[in-house]
């Protein structure tokens, strides 16, 4: 199974540069989007639903203090960690989310239940800091729902 480090380089070589709080949206979409389309867990590391969204702080701890990060910064990261199907599924993810900005991804996460709803459960006022954990439950039943709305619209 692959680390959310070899994640995390997979993306920012694939997106160059871009900013601490970005990485961490695209590797929870990557997570969320996987447990849906490959019913599997692409990384063991936990994801917590802090004040400014989903956060997995084993690799905040790596980034801590830098806006911008590149895959150098994560020199445990080994891409090649991912297999095939899941390099598909990040793909897939940064097809769709790469575009968009850290605000933009933050704000979109904040409006969906699985970091709300962990937040809520945990008593965490908005702006409280916390380190509640989303659910990999959670995040499958979310996301897979977000599947059947659009088969049901089709």
């Amino acid at each position: 199974m692959a680390s959310v480090d070899d994640v995390a380089v997979y993306i920012l070589r694939k997106q160059g540069k871009i900013t601490a709080m970005k990485l961490q949206k695209l590797v929870y979409y990557a997570q969320a989007w996987s447990l849906v389309w490959d019913e599997a867990i692409l990384f063991p590391e936990r994801i917590e639903a802090w004040a400014n969204g989903p956060v997995v702080p084993d690799l905040y701890r790596q980034h801590r203090g830098r806006f911008e990060v590149s895959a150098q910064d994560f020199p445990a990261g080994d891409p090649s960690a991912l297999a095939p199907e899941e390099r598909e599924t990040v793909d897939a993810v940064l097809d769709f989310y790469g575009p968009r900005s850290a605000h933009e991804l933050s704000e979109l996460t904040h409006r969906e239940a699985p970091w709300r709803h962990t937040r809520l459960r945990a008593g965490l006022a908005p702006g409280e800091r916390g380190t509640a954990e989303i659910h990999l439950e959670d995040l499958f039943e979310y996301y897979d729902g977000l599947t059947s709305a659009d088969t049901a619209e089709a």
